[in-house]
Parts: structure tokens; C-alpha cells; sequence
């Protein structure tokens, strides 16, 4: 597991889960903590058993949603079952001893913590996510539970870097519409019309937008690093059948 030193802070526990330590096989080894993948279950639920018992909690007690790249944003007060848990993909909190979390594979993964208010966040932020507004969401959820912006710290986590991020024209045109200040994070590609885009520069802007000045960037590559990390486009090029899914996640203690 990887921590982002700005959260540290008495009384909350983080992780940015790798791809080590878990029982998977395959292209799921070792910690692949996807629900939705084709991974045995029984490995997935032993391998999120082993996360949260680094945060110290019970396996129970270890929350993701049903992840959908929208703008939506929920609030975690208790336990939910995997059949019933919600389509969004931020989670906000001020209950201790619950976990929040969001699964990844090269979108970019937020942690958010106000620390003299009791509030955390997670937010799912894939290039969808990340322009229709889902940092934007948490922090606004974090808000309404007593957090301060001007308090809130956020860490970005592993993902994919823009170089080896490529792009199409269609989602350029896409960004221009409906971000006219998203220009300067994409660089021409060699292929023509496309090109490659930063994808945790955007995210570190929309956050700058929303307010939030303490951000840490951990600048690490999902696709560059299969030792430590999966990558759903890494996993594509090589014609895998499936990906892992990495956990990132937050909770008071």
C-alpha cells in the first residue's frame, strides 16, 4: 500500500492498494480487489478482507459503489451489501470506523480528508468523471457533512501519465466543448489528430476550481509499472482477457 504523506493526520488511516500482497492469479495477481471482474470471488473477497484489515477495520466495513464515471457523489453512514450498493463514483463520510473507498485501473483515484471537521472523501475520476465534475461533487458532499474547503486536503494516486495516454479527436473535441481551459493538457501525438492528455493535471485543476489549495500529486503510472500496478489500457495492448482492479481508500479511526 502507498500513502500520501498530506494525509497523514491522527485519527485517519489511507491507502493507495497496489497490485501486491493479495491471492489472485493470473492477470488478477495478486491484490485484485474488483468485484466486477472475472476474478474467483472468493480471492476478491479474501483480497478486500486483507485491505481492510491494513486500515484496521473489519472486511464489512470496507465500502465501494457500483462505479458508473458520472458526476455523483453519495454518503456513506453505515454498511451496505455489494447487491445494494450505490451508482456513483464519490463517496463522502463523517462516521468512524467506516471505510470509503473507489476501484481502479488507470482513471485517477482522490482521497480527500478535513481533518479538524471529522470528513473524508474518495472520488472515481476517469476522464468522464473528471470533466463532468465528480471532485467538484465531493468536495460540495464534504461540505454539506461540516467540511471547509479551504481545509480539505486531497491526494491524487496512481493512474495513467499522459505519455502513455493517447487520445483520439473525438474526445479532444469533446474536452474543448465543454472545458475551454482544458487545452493546455493535451500534447500532439505521432499519430495524426491525436494526442496525449493529462489526465491528473485536469483533475489537479478542477480541484484548484473547487477550492481545494492542498493537493498532493504521487505522479506514479499505472500502464509504466505492471510490477506494481494494473492498467486496463496496458491489459488491452497485450490482450489480456480481463483486469485487476486496485482499491484506494480512507477512513477514521
Amino acid at each position: 500500500m502507498i500513502e500520501a504523506p498530506s494525509l497523514n493526520s491522527p485519527g485517519i488511516r489511507h491507502a493507495f492498494f497496489t497490485r501486491q500482497g493479495g491471492v489472485s492469479a493470473g492477470c488478477y495477481q495478486s491484490l485484485n480487489g474488483g468485484i466486477g471482474s472475472q476474478d474467483s470471488t472468493a480471492n476478491v473477497v479474501e483480497n478486500r478482507a486483507r485491505m481492510a484489515a491494513a486500515l484496521t477495520i473489519p472486511a464489512d466495513r470496507l465500502l465501494t459503489a457500483y462505479q458508473v464515471h458520472s458526476p455523483h457523489a453519495v454518503v456513506a453512514e453505515a454498511p451496505w451489501a455489494l447487491e445494494t450498493r450505490p451508482r456513483a463514483d464519490a463517496i463522502v463520510t463523517r462516521t468512524r470506523g467506516l471505510a470509503i473507498g473507489v476501484t481502479t485501473a488507470d482513471c485517477g483515484p482522490v482521497l480527500f480528508a478535513d481533518p479538524r471537521a471529522g470528513v473524508i472523501g474518495a472520488a472515481h475520476a476517469g476522464w468522464r468523471g473528471a470533466l463532468s465534475g465528480v471532485v467538484e461533487a465531493a468536495v460540495e458532499a464534504m461540505e454539506r457533512l461540516g467540511a471547509a474547503r479551504s481545509a480539505i486536503r486531497a491526494a491524487v494516486g496512481p493512474m495513467i501519465r499522459q505519455s502513455n495516454y493517447e487520445v483520439g479527436p473525438d474526445l479532444i473535441a469533446r474536452f474543448a466543448a465543454e472545458d475551454a481551459m482544458s487545452e493546455r493538457f493535451f500534447r500532439p501525438a505521432a499519430r495524426a489528430d491525436h494526442a496525449v492528455f493529462d489526465l491528473a493535471g485536469f483533475i489537479g485543476a478542477r480541484l484548484a476550481r473547487a477550492g481545494v489549495s492542498q493537493v498532493e500529486d504521487l505522479g506514479l503510472c499505472t500502464y509504466a509499472d505492471p510490477a506494481r500496478f494494473f492498467s486496463f489500457r496496458r491489459s488491452t495492448h497485450r490482450a489480456e482477457s480481463d483486469y485487476g482492479r486496485h482499491v484506494n481508500a480512507i477512513v477514521l479511526l
